[in-house]
């Protein structure tokens, strides 16, 4: 969908909520709602929004990853194994 085609004024929303809800949730587009001529919210399927969210955390942790390796926070990945195995086992002793 063009954005040209994207963008509804808030009193077509109120007109039509039940057609525009379906129309987003079944292409899973996203529609930009204007109020007094401009971009005001955005109307979104949940799950294009909830897979958004997900992004975000990834490129979040991402980027937490790269800043705790230039800082040298990090540990050789053998080094880290071992240290979960001597917790597990330390756990199960208890």
């Amino acid at each position: 969908m063009k954005y040209s085609e994207a963008i509804k004024p808030i009193s077509y929303l109120k007109a039509h909520a039940s057609e525009l809800i379906r129309e987003v949730s079944e292409s899973r587009q996203t529609m930009i709602i204007t109020h007094n001529g401009e971009a005001r919210v955005v109307l979104q399927d949940i799950h294009v929004y909830q897979e958004m969210l997900e992004s975000l955390t990834m490129l979040k942790l991402l980027s937490q990853s790269s800043t705790s390796i230039d800082q040298g926070r990090y540990k050789p990945l053998r080094t880290a194994v071992e240290g979960l195995e001597q917790k597990r086992k330390t756990h199960k002793e208890k």
